[in-house]
């Protein structure tokens, strides 16, 4: 698959993703696929199967690629430009560790790289809900204090 049919399908996903549930959970469900996938790379590279690894070596990072092509820079910023660069990073780590002897070591630090950013997309998430719960209980009140 081509580079471009890559990011067209990793665009896509998430696309997808995020209409079939909310955004903050698509990063979320992308993120975990993101790292299951790398797990399973590591683990066909381990038993050297490396065509079998760089398949799913090229899916999680088409999925990183992905999240870094939807981000909004409009509204995100600085926060925006941030997570383009960490998804970068983890993209070019990953390449860059595959079939490496130090690969087992790199995949567990990338993967738990992943795994504190998918947590704090998890907290982004469940403050954001709280919030949305909030303002819609406030406006609850206010029409029933207006009544």
């Amino acid at each position: 698959m081509t580079q471009n049919a890559t990011a067209y399908h990793a665009n896509n996903a998430y696309r997808s993703a995020a209409v079939a549930v909310p955004p903050l959970k698509a990063v979320v469900m992308l993120c975990d696929g993101a790292i299951t996938l790398l797990q399973k790379a590591l683990e066909a590279h381990e038993a050297k199967r490396f065509e079998e690894g760089h398949i799913y070596l090229t899916r999680a990072t088409a999925i990183l690629r992905g999240l870094s092509h939807n981000l909004d820079f409009t509204r995100g910023g600085a926060m925006a430009d941030r997570l383009y660069r960490t998804y970068s990073a983890l993209i070019m780590a990953c390449l860059r560790s595959y079939g490496r002897p130090q690969a087992r070591d790199n995949f567990r630090r990338i993967i738990a790289s992943l795994a504190e950013l998918r947590d704090a997309w998890k907290f982004v998430e469940a403050t954001a809900g709280k919030a949305a719960k909030a303002r819609a209980l406030d406006k609850t009140l206010e029409s029933a204090a207006g009544r």
